[in-house]
């Protein structure tokens, strides 16, 4: 038992959530909602125009991800089917391997199990964090992952962000004036007012979605295995039933 309890225990402080604290990363909180169809849809739209180029899905289907998030597939050979592929192809893209590489430093990764290995709030946090720093090779650097090997790929929708000093709440107050103590606190990440093409709700709303539809690709079945658990579960306590009233039939033979 006590074996047990460590195994959970050490399952418990590995899971994303708990690294990410660990390495005293501040997670913004995400709950994704694979019900929730127009918010997949745009996140699908999200990933087709700004992700493929260099991102896949290499364990999703076009025709999968189109069933399931229900877009008629005209629509979907109209607006999301990249030139040359099938319905029946996996969501992948043409950037050679070799030149991926010698571009970013490393072939961009596959994102199908993103949220299942990084997490939801990570994974939100991040398309989140990112800054201008000129001193990285593209430009821009990221809170949640420093150094990151990426460039701002939403920077259209979100506008220009940069790290600036506030004045922040230091706690307690002046015993002179009887104000709230302030001090000058650095590292906040504030957009330029109209350089972007979504407001700060507009583009908030935006990354939930896209990671929504990232969550969904990681496990598509989700709902049905969901479903299906319940029929189960129903299908047990029925079988409960008729098997303690065949136990209690057999306990009058043995007494």
């Amino acid at each position: 038992m006590k074996r047990f309890l460590m195994i959970l225990g050490f399952c418990a402080l590995t899971t994303p959530a708990a690294l990410a604290s660990d390495s005293g990363v501040h997670l913004e909180p995400m709950t994704p909602d694979h019900r929730d169809l127009p918010s997949l849809q745009h996140g699908a739209k999200l990933f087709m125009n700004y992700c493929l180029g260099c991102h896949s899905l290499e364990h999703q289907r076009h025709v999968r991800t189109a069933e399931d998030l229900g877009i008629p597939t005209d629509l979907y050979q109209a607006s999301l089917l990249p030139a040359g592929a099938d319905m029946g192809s996996h969501i992948t893209n043409a950037m050679p391997a070799d030149g991926a590489k010698n571009w970013f430093g490393a072939q961009p990764p596959d994102l199908s199990m993103v949220t299942r290995v990084r997490g939801t709030d990570w994974v939100y946090s991040y398309l989140k964090g990112f800054y201008l720093d000129p001193s990285r090779p593209l430009g821009v650097n990221n809170d949640v992952l420093p150094n990151a090997g990426m460039p701002h790929a939403l920077i259209e929708l979100q506008g220009v962000p940069r790290k600036v000093c506030k004045q922040a709440p230091e706690g307690g107050r002046d015993g002179l004036t009887g104000q709230p103590m302030t001090s000058e606190q650095c590292g906040f990440i504030e957009v330029e007012a109209g350089t972007g093409l979504l407001s700060a709700e507009e583009y908030d709303a935006a990354v939930y979605d896209l990671v929504n539809f990232l969550d969904y690709t990681g496990e598509p079945y989700r709902l049905d295995r969901q479903r299906i658990g319940v029929y189960v579960i129903l299908f047990l306590l029925v079988l409960y039933v008729f098997t303690w009233l065949l136990g209690r039939e057999y306990q009058k033979e043995v007494h």
